[in-house]
């Protein structure tokens, strides 16, 4: 394919629709790029589907994956679903008013979520391509946006006429991913239209969706973790905008959502970068980290980029709920000896956890070693500590 200079000296267009015309005219009649007149995903997008659908001017079928395969999904995304179950019910109703539907699908482009309820006059593809089971996929569907994001992890947007197949160019759709603690793709979350182009500005509607649905599955799956909570100002700690760093019981920093990895300077997830450790990224010992896990308010820090932020920090473990004692069985009292009142005993017990984490610098492995109980109980003493 060519990539000369195709374009005309004044590329201006009565619409954005005359726009895309031409650029598939170009693309798909003349064999030649038209960079600038869509977006390089788009191209890059048809580019992947001439190859495996030679003619675009054919329908696309949306039809659900088998049985077997949608009740897979279904299974394997519980977590992703249960993380979107909220946020898609307020999508619901932020879009009532509009032409959009929102869809959620896992990783490959398969719907397992949708709130979609009932056709509008104009709509025909609608109640077609927002089932469950539906696949998304671009090569199984042609160029669309939640077809780009599961190819590609990155967010997208497809107008109309830039739908690879014809009977599908009355859509627009835009689209975000979202990842989980290993910072893989876990799903991708879409906005469609039909027949009407969207009158505010999609992208950021679900890029906003996207990430709080992402910072809630984060926190799902995070285990034996210290999560930091961060932003520029404190009124950004509960919204979707908060970086989230998921921390180590030995220092060790073991994912990242894109805001923190925008804040820390970190230019790629760690699965692609090798790991990173509190006191680099932080400029402080685990230590100090962990002492403001006991604090309900927001407190500021300096890092060694610059940049002070402000910080709550939360001890997530499934096992917090393990007692000391049960770790290491104290020996029977005589019948006849008074019961000892436990809140003595948990409060020597949290005491007792508190100055070995101390004494090991904040480090909650060696401290559990120490003590020879699970980290798990570690961590419930120090949310026990709170205020």
């Amino acid at each position: 394919m060519s990539t000369g200079n195709s374009l005309p000296a004044n590329p201006f267009y009565a619409s954005p629709e005359q726009r895309v015309a031409l650029a598939r005219q170009r693309f798909f009649e003349d064999g030649v790029r038209p960079s600038g007149m869509v977006s390089e995903a788009v191209i890059q997008s048809w580019s992947r589907c001439l190859r495996s659908h030679p003619d675009p001017a054919r329908p696309a079928v949306f039809e659900p994956v088998t049985t077997s395969r949608m009740h897979g999904a279904l299974r394997s995304n519980r977590a992703l679903l249960k993380a979107a179950a909220d946020e898609m019910e307020r999508l619901r109703v932020t879009l009532a008013g509009t032409s959009g539907t929102a869809m959620l699908t896992d990783a490959q482009g398969v719907i397992i979520g949708s709130t979609f309820t009932q056709a509008r006059s104009h709509e025909r593809l609608m109640p077609i391509t927002t089932r469950i089971g539906v696949n998304l996929a671009e090569e199984v569907v042609g160029t669309n946006a939640p077809g780009i994001t599961a190819r590609t992890g990155q967010p997208s947007v497809v107008q109309g006429s830039e739908h690879f197949f014809g009977n599908v160019q009355m859509m627009y759709c835009a689209a975000a991913p979202i990842r989980d603690v290993r910072g893989q793709l876990a799903g991708v979350l879409d906005l469609s239209s039909e027949g009407l182009p969207f009158g505010f500005d999609a992208a950021s509607v679900v890029a906003h969706y996207a990430a709080e649905i992402e910072n809630r599955l984060l926190f799902a799956q995070s285990t034996d973790h210290l999560v930091v909570r961060m932003q520029i100002s404190p009124a950004l700690l509960d919204t979707p905008m908060a970086a989230l760093v998921g921390i180590t019981g030995d220092g060790r920093i073991d994912w990242l959502n894109g805001a923190a990895a925008r804040l820390l300077g970190l230019s790629a997830p760690l699965g692609q970068r090798g790991m990173a450790w509190v006191e680099d990224c932080f400029g402080v010992p685990l230590g100090s980290l962990t002492a403001l896990s006991t604090r309900r308010e927001a407190q500021m820090l300096h890092l060694p980029n610059g940049l002070t932020l402000w910080l709550r920090c939360e001890w997530r473990s499934p096992d917090a709920h393990h007692e000391l004692h049960a770790a290491r069985p104290a020996p029977s009292a005589p019948a006849t000896a008074p019961a000892p009142q436990p809140a003595t005993l948990r409060e020597t017990e949290r005491q007792t956890v508190v100055r070995v984490l101390a004494e090991n610098g904040g480090n909650v492995s060696k401290a559990a070693r120490s003590l020879g109980v699970s980290r798990g109980l570690i961590y419930r003493n120090l949310r026990d500590a709170e205020p």
